[in-house]
């Protein structure tokens, strides 16, 4: 779904425990998850430590979405 919403001219960013699939595919903007229960978090971790977990992936994901890409790329949360 996510490249056919880019070929409509609107960025996207996959979030995906396992991103070695979209990125076969052919998914523009791919941000790795955490685990396949939680892509999006932590819930094992200290609350602060969640945060900024989720933080980081969020802050990939806007840096994804403003930039240009001709076809897959992996955007790795940094930290």
């Amino acid at each position: 779904m996510a490249k056919e919403i880019e070929r409509a001219g609107i960025p996207t960013a996959y979030f995906t425990a396992i991103p070695a699939i979209p990125l076969a595919i052919g998914t523009p903007r791919t941000v790795p998850g955490k685990a396949v229960t939680n892509p999006l978090g932590d819930p094992s971790r200290p609350i602060e430590r969640e945060r900024q977990l989720r933080r980081r992936m969020l802050v990939t994901a806007i840096h994804a979405l403003e930039t240009p890409v001709d076809g897959p790329r992996l955007f790795e949360p940094e930290g």
